[in-house]
């Protein structure tokens, strides 16, 4: 019951946060049998929150023992479905016995269940897929082994792809892989364990990569982050729009530069002094990249001027009205998140958890009040009660686009003043687009 109420919960909360959840393959993630779900592990606690989100039936965790480190969070944490481990280099946490946490897995999938691993152990906001811990597979294989190997277990790879992980409306793709037999390995298993466990980690590993983003070293995944900031652009691309065109062009830039370092490692360095350049350019004259690919015609930017002139008149008692309903939870939450930790992976589901707990009290605040001083119906009050968070979403939005009018006068200006040094941007961002895609 608990689980169902805030797996509910959740649920909203991160839909309100991202902007756009989408799950590929959704169909793998049923099995008349027992199943076990692995995927990477780049958001921390927000990872088994998308999890959860994504799977129609109850799920089971494992999670490091360090966060059952009291009497109530043992209780509170277990009736959420999450088994205990005790992690090497962390200590032992009271209570918490890895034998009797390894005989609850093997419970759980012999009741035909579901049980999500992350076999990288740790979380980091990364597109590297570190090392892949063997206790996945031997978890497995050990099931199979007490039960003749007639389970019928799957293990599915689950790539969780998130656009800007911490950053509110942002967006995620789910990608999930086939399901995965487990039992051809279960011969070797009873021979040699440790080598049959081996074996199939790798098989893990190297389906988790096909559903992933995957950058093999820390370098790569900055100079991709940079290239897809730099190069990508609406007004240019007419692949899908949302989560699955953003994925698609950085797994094609990281595609990329993972050709160009093997075929001409000699031009990373000329590619990075050109990002650098480029950098400081749009730094200077305060212009956002993708407006370089617009086809400067005067009259049509000054009508659309226009148009969003009205727009902005039209939308600002909304903005107005979501601003007043929204602006302190949001200041609030935006304020606390930093105070209780410094490692960005936890900042988002942090602020979702506080979302869930400061929005309601001062919706249900603001309705008070409201109803203390006018008199409404019950349908007005739900009315109301519903239209302050679509309002903040409005609000947020509407933010958004001032900033983008900005952009747009800031781009005008320049073409009118300085038109030569735009020019002599438009003409770096298109040689690096060269250098990328043109081998």
């Amino acid at each position: 019951m608990l689980y169902r109420f805030l797996k509910l919960l959740v649920g909203i909360g991160i839909r309100f946060y991202y902007k756009e959840v989408k799950v590929l393959n959704r169909k793998s993630l049923t099995h008349d049998g027992p199943m076990i779900i692995i995927a990477n592990h780049p958001n921390t606690l927000m990872d088994a929150m998308m999890i959860g989100h994504a799977c129609k039936q109850p799920i089971h965790y494992m999670a490091k023992g360090t966060l059952f480190n009291s009497k109530f969070k043992l209780w509170l944490l277990r009736n959420l479905n999450m088994i205990p481990i005790n992690r090497m280099g962390e200590g032992t946490t009271k209570g918490v016995s890895n034998q009797s946490s390894f005989e609850a897995c093997y419970n759980v999938l012999e009741e035909g269940k579901t049980l999500v691993i992350f076999p990288e152990g740790t979380s980091f906001l990364e597109r590297h897929l570190r090392e892949l811990k063997s206790g996945t597979a031997k978890i497995a294989l050990e099931v199979e082994k007490r039960n003749g190997g007639t389970l019928n277990l799957r293990v599915v790879p689950l790539g969780l792809n998130y656009s800007k992980a911490e950053k509110f409306r942002s967006s995620v793709l789910i990608n999930v892989g086939q399901q995965l037999p487990v039992v051809e390995y279960l011969e070797q298993y009873k021979v040699d364990a440790g080598k049959a466990a081996k074996r199939l980690t790798e098989k893990f590993r190297i389906n988790l990569e096909h559903v992933l983003v995957n950058s093999q070293t820390k370098e790569q995944e900055t100079m991709v982050d940079e290239l897809t900031e730099l190069l990508s652009s609406k007004y240019l691309r007419a692949e899908a729009k949302g989560v699955m065109g953003e994925i698609h062009f950085l797994k094609e830039i990281r595609d990329k530069v993972e050709e160009i370092q093997v075929t001409q490692p000699w031009k990373l360095a000329e590619i990075q002094l050109l990002i650098q350049n480029i950098q400081w350019r749009l730094r200077k004259m305060d212009v956002r990249a993708d407006f370089l690919d617009r086809k400067f015609r005067s009259l049509m930017f000054f009508r659309q001027i226009a148009f969003s002139i009205f727009f902005l008149i039209i939308g600002l008692p909304i903005f107005i009205y979501g601003m007043i309903h929204n602006f302190i939870q949001f200041k609030l939450t935006d304020y606390l998140v930093p105070k209780i930790t410094k490692d960005i992976e936890y900042f988002a589901p942090i602020s979702v958890l506080l979302g869930l707990f400061f929005y309601p009290i001062f919706y249900t605040t603001f309705l008070l009040i409201g109803t203390h001083f006018i008199e409404i119906g019950y349908t007005g009050k739900i009315i109301y009660f519903i239209s302050m968070p679509l309002s903040g979403l409005f609000a947020y939005s509407f933010n958004r686009y001032l900033s983008h009018i900005s952009y747009k006068w800031k781009y005008i200006f320049m073409m009118i003043n300085d038109k030569k040094a735009m020019l002599e941007l438009q003409e770096k961002r298109n040689e690096l687009r060269k250098m990328i895609f043109e081998l």
